[in-house]
C-alpha cells in the first residue's frame, strides 16, 4: 500500500490540522521540524487549495471541520476479509490531475482484483461532460477503482446505474436517510447532488475489458462553497454533513464504497444489471416527473417512467414512448 509520492509540507500541516482543533504555528513547526514562515506559507496553499481555515491570535490554526486525512492503511484494514482478497493495492496521493487519469495510466488489473486510488486534491478532477469536480482537501472523497471483466459483461453501458446502488449502499449503512438515485450517474440527499459516478472504459473488440470507476462525494464543503457549486451551472448540492452525517470519517466512507462495490462489480459480471433493478427504481427520483433529456440530437420532453431492464431511461413523450441510453436531464418546474 505505498503512497504515490512524499508528501509536501502543505500536505504534511493539513494531516495535522486535520483532527479540526487549534495548533499554533510554533507547534507545527517544531512537530513538522520546519521554520514558522514554512508553516505560514503552507496554511495560506491550503486556502488556495480551497479549504477553510480560522486563524486565531494565540491560539492558532484549525480546519473549519475536522476531517481525517486519507491513509492508505487505514482504508484496507476496514475493508472485510472478503473484499480485501479482491483488492490488490490501496493507494492515496496529496495532489493529482485526477484519479481516474492515473489508474487509466496504468496497464490492467488482473481480472478478480482491482487498485484503488484516493487523492486529497485533484488539479483537473472532472464529471460527466467535462465538467469540473470541486473538492478542495478534506471536504470530498476522490476514489477511483480499475477493474477488469473476462469478457465485456452484458449491460456495460449501465454499469453507473449499479455502481450508483453500489454507492447507495454504503451511505446507508453509514447512517444516512432520504437518499435517492438520478439517472444516469448522481447520488441525490434531499434532492441534493451529494455524489457522481464517472466511468471510462479500455476495451478491445474481443476479450477482457477495463473500467475506471471514479466517484466523488461531497463530505463538508460548507455553505459558502456549496452556493458556488450551485452557481456555476450544475445541480443544487449538498455534502454528507449537512445530509446528517456527524464527524464523517473519510476513511471509513471510503472503505465502505469499496467494500460494496467490489461485491457489486461480480454480481454485474455474472449478471449484469439484473440484480440491481429493482433496487434502483426504489430510489429512482425521476420516476413520475417532467423531465427534459438532452442529448446530441436535441432536447426530449416528457413523463419519466423510470428504467428497464438493461437501464435505459423510459420517457413518455407527446410523440410516444422513447428510451435513452445516455443523455443529460433536468426536471422542469411545475406550470
Amino acid at each position: 500500500m505505498r503512497r504515490v509520492e512524499a508528501q509536501p509540507l502543505v500536505a504534511r500541516v493539513f494531516a495535522a490540522l486535520a483532527d479540526g482543533e487549534f495548533h499554533s504555528g510554533q507547534q507545527l513547526a517544531g512537530e513538522l521540524g520546519v521554520s514558522r514562515g514554512a508553516v505560514w506559507k503552507a496554511v495560506d496553499s491550503l486556502r488556495d487549495l480551497g479549504a477553510t481555515l480560522h486563524a486565531v491570535p494565540n491560539r492558532g490554526y484549525r480546519l473549519r471541520s475536522g476531517s481525517d486525512a486519507l491513509d492508505a492503511h487505514r482504508i484496507k484494514t476496514f475493508l472485510p476479509a472478503t473484499v480485501r482478497g479482491h483488492v490488490r493495492s490501496v493507494e492515496t496521493a496529496w495532489t493529482v490531475d485526477s484519479t481516474n487519469s492515473v489508474l487509466l495510466g496504468r496497464p490492467n488489473p488482473q481480472s478478480g482484483v482491482c487498485e484503488v486510488f484516493l487523492a486529497e486534491y485533484q488539479t483537473a478532477g472532472r464529471g460527466r461532460r467535462g465538467r469540473a469536480w470541486v473538492a478542495p482537501p478534506g471536504g470530498s472523497i476522490c476514489l477511483s477503482v480499475s477493474w477488469t471483466f473476462r469478457e465485456v459483461p452484458k449491460d456495460l453501458a449501465a454499469l453507473g446505474l449499479a455502481i450508483g446502488v453500489c454507492g447507495l449502499r454504503a451511505l446507508q449503512e453509514l447512517g444516512l436517510e432520504s437518499m435517492a438515485l438520478k439517472w444516469p450517474n448522481d447520488i441525490l440527499a434531499n434532492g441534493r447532488k451529494l455524489a457522481g459516478i464517472l466511468i471510462e472504459l479500455r476495451a478491445e473488440s474481443a476479450g477482457p475489458a477495463c473500467v475506471i470507476i471514479g466517484i466523488g462525494v461531497n463530505v463538508a464543503l460548507g455553505p459558502e462553497l456549496l452556493q458556488r457549486i450551485g452557481e456555476m451551472g450544475g445541480a443544487p448540492a449538498t455534502d454528507l454533513v449537512t445530509a446528517g452525517l456527524t464527524h464523517p470519517s473519510r476513511n471509513a466512507i471510503a472503505a465502505a464504497l469499496v467494500s460494496q462495490i467490489v461485491p457489486g462489480l461480480l454480481a454485474f459480471e455474472r449478471e449484469g444489471l439484473r440484480s440491481f433493478v429493482e433496487e434502483w427504481r426504489h430510489s429512482d427520483a425521476l420516476r413520475g416527473r417532467q423531465i427534459d433529456v438532452h442529448t446530441l440530437e436535441g432536447v426530449a420532453r416528457g413523463l419519466a417512467r423510470g428504467i428497464d431492464l438493461h437501464g435505459a431511461l423510459v420517457v413518455e413523450t407527446p410523440q410516444g414512448v422513447r428510451r435513452f441510453i445516455s443523455g443529460e436531464v433536468t426536471v422542469r418546474a411545475v406550470e
